[in-house]
């Protein structure tokens, strides 16, 4: 079987070096090694014939601590048919209810929870109901504030998106946050769905409840599988991405499942990570080279 070993990082020089010693190193294990062929600055394939069965280790060990992203895929069926996309901290540069929580005085506190909740070290649902129920009274004119103010996409948000979209693709933006933001990020980036939790409100504030059932963990693997399924879809051909461990289900099952910027429980069971370059390196995994990106 041909794999393909792609690198990228933001200095091409770095993502050059580390291409050459991760080819030497497989090539000491016996792959026929093809020369690397360039899809964008700092962006390398480097395709490989009967890599051994250790090829990713021998790839971290080359790669080493090199500011250098990398996957190692089969070169068929690269590009994936459904992208699945956790929005906070992923998609955009915030978490969304921690700015809610610092509008009302208590980001420290929240903030706080929602990192142990990412890290896994909290039951999502028991988390979030948690965080809510903190901002009971806060005036719903804080959502858009927070919106307008504080969320940006993340550098190559937009283009993965809109790339894979002009491709066929469906693309999904699923979160353990907010539908006020998904439905406004999803625009913004050009996702063709968007699902999330729902705030509830009365008179003008938030109550400090939210709608049931909670989306966490389970319910984006599902909505993975259902996209999946309702495309005609093997899950080999989906791309999920996020951070969190919430996401860790849905980035498992997928074809190719990256950790972007990612908690270490996270970052140790995906398939790729994502720590250097910005969001386009998912495009490059996949195959793309920059000239066939969609940007604006």
């Amino acid at each position: 079987m041909e794999l393909v070993l792609t690198l990228v990082s933001p200095d091409p020089a770095e993502a050059a070096a580390a291409a050459d010693r991760a080819a030497s190193a497989l090539a000491a294990a016996g792959a026929g090694v093809k020369a690397p062929i360039a899809l964008g600055e700092g962006a390398l394939d480097v395709p490989a014939l009967g890599a051994p069965a250790d090829a990713e280790t021998r790839v971290r060990a080359a790669v080493g601590d090199a500011p250098v992203d990398w996957a190692l895929l089969p070169a068929a069926g690269r590009k994936k048919g459904l992208l699945v996309a956790d929005m906070d901290s992923t998609i955009i540069n915030v978490e969304c209810l921690d700015e809610l929580a610092d509008f009302a005085g208590l980001k420290a506190e929240i903030s706080a929870i929602t990192e142990r909740a990412m890290r896994g070290e909290l039951q999502f649902e028991g988390a979030l109901r948690e965080r809510v129920g903190m901002l009971k009274g806060l005036a719903v004119t804080a959502l858009q504030q927070a919106y307008d103010e504080r969320v940006r996409l993340n550098p190559g948000a937009r283009t993965l998106v809109r790339t894979m979209a002009a491709n066929g693709a469906r693309c999904a933006l699923v979160s353990g946050g907010f539908t006020f933001f998904t439905s406004r990020v999803a625009n913004a980036a050009g996702f063709h769905l968007n699902r999330a939790n729902t705030l509830i409100e009365a008179d003008g504030k938030l109550t400090g409840q939210v709608g049931e059932p909670i989306l966490g963990k389970e319910a984006k693997l599902a909505a993975l599988q259902e996209q999946a399924a309702e495309l005609g879809l093997p899950m080999s051909a989906t791309l999920a991405v996020g951070d969190g461990a919430n996401d860790l289900a849905m980035i498992e099952a997928s074809g190719l499942g990256v950790a972007y910027r990612a908690k270490p429980i996270v970052a140790a069971q995906a398939h790729a990570k994502v720590d250097h370059a910005d969001l386009t390196a998912l495009l490059y995994f996949q195959g793309y080279k920059a000239a066939e990106f969609v940007v604006d």
